[in-house]
């Protein structure tokens, strides 16, 4: 399990850019969230279903489940976040993975570097395992 700490300040402009400030190193991130991956976001945080398009959210038992083209890529409870490739790792999924991860596990990222996926988390890289467990701030 890889632990995110240290995270003080995140703020989300409505241009669909998100920022990120990190207290222990002082850096400053700024990523690109589709619309669909910030209502996605804002239905798990609200409690909500949603659909739209190609992405479902699904509430069971108090923990949100993310669905892409129908397949199961990530389950958010409420200390940790599950994230699989749902069988594709296609660009699609790993931005929703991001999106999910900047919003609840800041400083996490999926990478793929030589068609091989990765977790990356203050300079530390680990293979990407379908089903991985991180925790959540």
């Amino acid at each position: 399990m890889i632990c995110a700490n240290n995270i003080s300040v995140t703020t989300k402009p409505h241009s669909g850019f998100f920022i990120g400030y990190n207290k222990s190193n002082k850096q400053t991130q700024v990523t690109h969230m589709r619309k669909i991956e910030r209502d996605m976001n804002s239905a798990i945080r609200n409690g909500i279903n949603f659909s739209s398009s190609n992405t479902t959210v699904k509430h069971f038992d108090g923990d949100a489940e993310v669905y892409l083209h129908g397949n199961h890529i990530a389950t958010v409870m409420n200390n940790s976040i599950i994230i699989k490739d749902g069988g594709w790792q296609s660009n699609t999924t790993k931005s929703r993975l991001n999106a999910l991860l900047d919003e609840f596990s800041y400083g996490m990222r999926v990478f793929q570097k030589n068609f091989e996926w990765f977790v990356s988390y203050k300079n530390v890289k680990e293979d990407f395992v379908s089903g991985m467990e991180l925790a959540i701030d």
